[in-house]
């Protein structure tokens, strides 16, 4: 298993949306196992492929009932609204309480070319909705308000002026 380094505000192929994954095929399923333990190891919930370099429509998840993967995962229906605190493996260290829709209805395959509809509310679908914006290219901060955006990227600016680059030597993902 290969642990990627996880993309880090700043990097433009987080605010790029993602391509739809036309074939599943070992090279994905490899893919989602490398992301699984990136995932485990950052220590996080959730991860979408464009967080490790992959421009591909794969999210993976655990939420406390082992992992999942989502393949070109659609959110077809939300209701209510859930206000929770809410933090990014993309922006390490900062969160916000964030109101999303409180319960969705997602659909999508998983890495055997299943179909997956998955109904969930609270955490699990508050993941499903992080890791949708992520593909969609979308990051936490753009769900702030005015004042918030502009104390977190001030918070944000001053870290990226402070952190080295990445190391030239380090595990790549793969281009699907």
């Amino acid at each position: 298993m290969t642990i990627f380094p996880i993309r880090q505000y700043g990097d433009p192929v987080l605010r790029q949306a993602t391509k739809v994954i036309e074939e599943i095929d070992g090279a994905v399923a490899k893919l989602a196992a490398d992301m699984i333990e990136t995932m485990y190891a950052a220590p996080g919930v959730g991860l979408a492929a464009n967080q490790v370099g992959v421009q591909r429509r794969l999210f993976v998840y655990d939420v406390g009932a082992g992992p999942v993967v989502v393949i070109n995962p659609t959110i077809v229906d939300s209701s209510g609204e859930w206000t929770y605190q809410e933090g990014c493996l993309s922006v390490p260290g900062l969160s916000w309480e964030i109101v999303r829709p409180g319960s969705v209805h997602l659909n999508g395959y998983d890495v055997d070319g299943n179909e997956l509809s998955i109904e969930a509310d609270e955490l699990e679908g508050r993941v499903f909705q992080h890791e949708m914006d992520h593909l969609d290219g979308v990051l936490l901060i753009e769900r702030l308000d005015a004042d918030q955006r502009r104390e977190a990227k001030a918070v944000l600016r001053a870290r990226t002026l402070q952190l080295p680059g990445p190391d030239p030597e380090g595990p790549r993902a793969p281009e699907l």
